[in-house]
């Protein structure tokens, strides 16, 4: 099915959003994408695209790897004096990029007015009721407006998933993570990330913009603060002092925080019903994931391909989202649960942990191709 005909309007101008409505635009689809906030801005934060997600941004044309960091692995290290216990080489399947989320938030906005996107900030939807032929927006400011195709890619905290799957009550997971970026001065031209280990809690720290920045998530585990929003802010003081025992180069990273947000971490299921032959779900809207495996903007980067490329291969729109979330969802299910398990593989403690540093410094790089069935992934294939 040529999609050259046919009204698309996508919710949300996250990573996800964008790279969709850029995706449907370049197979000829009009395309309005709705973002409820007033600019495309974002607070200061990295985040890391494995192969599986470069092959997509290379497809779209925005795969400008001057906004982002070769990646040439990850060091773990013990928390207390940060002592090296494995060096993990980056994927075979390519390297990992690391971004700050404004630069490619920025590429994608970019590239998606370049190609004819209708952008339009501070439009927030309150509602999408479907109809026989076409699919009725619903706005904030009471203004309605018709598609033949909506796309819901509004975050994890959707609030269009519910019109698909009625309402849920996420669980907490008794994590809380601290996320800021400090300036920073390169002590070496090879780009790393840091994986520091300690009991109930570890930190990820990898640099950005040519290194002129270091990105850090500090996770803990803790049942004190249930408030999911991700924004919020946090006392750097605080982070330090629930931090205190970690030494070595994240310690140095710590002491220079000044300002930091936390939020904690949640546990939606993917969801059961991704579309209803108008309205599709995409990225975290459909299939929340837990940062542990740093791949929510990669499954995003991965929905939007598909659901583009479900347009060409089927006939009408309720054919072609259904074969998406076909597609999508056992891919969708897989990643999910990996992350959710790799969370309790950082926070081991007592004889647990002092096994676990024997095996990684045992099998040390193997390690690494655990997880090639997600690198190696090309969507675009």
């Amino acid at each position: 099915m040529k999609i050259n005909r046919l009204n698309f309007c996508v919710i949300g101008g996250g990573i996800g959003g964008l790279a969709a409505a850029l995706a449907l635009r370049q197979h000829g689809a009009q395309v309005t994408l709705l973002e409820q906030a007033p600019a495309l801005t974002e607070v200061g934060a990295g985040l890391q695209i494995s192969e599986n997600g470069m092959c997509v941004l290379r497809a779209l044309g925005v795969a400008d790897l001057s906004a982002g960091q070769k990646s040439h692995g990850t060091i773990l290290r013990d928390y207390r004096k940060g002592r090296v216990v494995s060096r993990l080489p980056g994927p075979t399947a390519g390297p990992t990029y690391y971004f700050h989320r404004a630069d490619l938030l920025n590429l994608l906005h970019s590239a998606a007015r370049k190609a004819g996107v209708d952008v339009r900030l501070g439009a927030k939807v309150s509602n999408v009721q479907k109809h026989p032929n076409e699919a009725e927006i619903l706005l904030a400011s009471d203004e309605r407006l018709r598609a033949e195709c909506v796309i819901a890619a509004d975050g994890g905290r959707s609030t269009i998933r519910p019109a698909l799957n009625g309402p849920e009550t996420p669980e907490f997971t008794h994590q809380v993570a601290w996320r800021a970026t400090i300036p920073w001065r390169p002590d070496s031209g090879v780009v790393t990330a840091s994986l520091t280990m300690g009991p109930g809690r570890h930190v990820v720290t990898y640099p950005l913009r040519d290194q002129s920045m270091m990105n850090i998530v500090a996770v803990e585990e803790r049942s004190d603060w249930q408030e999911e929003g991700w924004k919020l802010k946090g006392d750097p003081d605080e982070l330090r002092a629930r931090f205190s025992g970690f030494g070595g180069p994240v310690g140095e990273i710590l002491s220079k925080v000044s300002d930091a947000n936390l939020w904690a971490l949640f546990l939606r299921p993917v969801a059961e019903k991704w579309q209803n032959g108008r309205l599709a779900l995409l990225g975290d809207a459909a299939h929340p994931t837990l940062p542990f495996m740093a791949q929510g903007a990669c499954l995003a980067l991965e929905d939007a391909w598909t659901l583009a490329r479900s347009f060409d291969e089927h006939s009408g729109v309720t054919s072609a989202l259904a074969a998406y979330e076909q597609t999508r969802r056992p891919r969708a299910e897989s990643v999910v649960a990996a992350a959710g398990s790799n969370a309790r593989n950082f926070h081991l403690s007592g004889p647990a942990r002092l096994a676990a540093q024997c095996a990684l410094m045992a099998i040390g790089g193997k390690l690494s191709r655990r997880y090639e069935w997600i690198y190696s992934y090309d969507v675009t294939a």
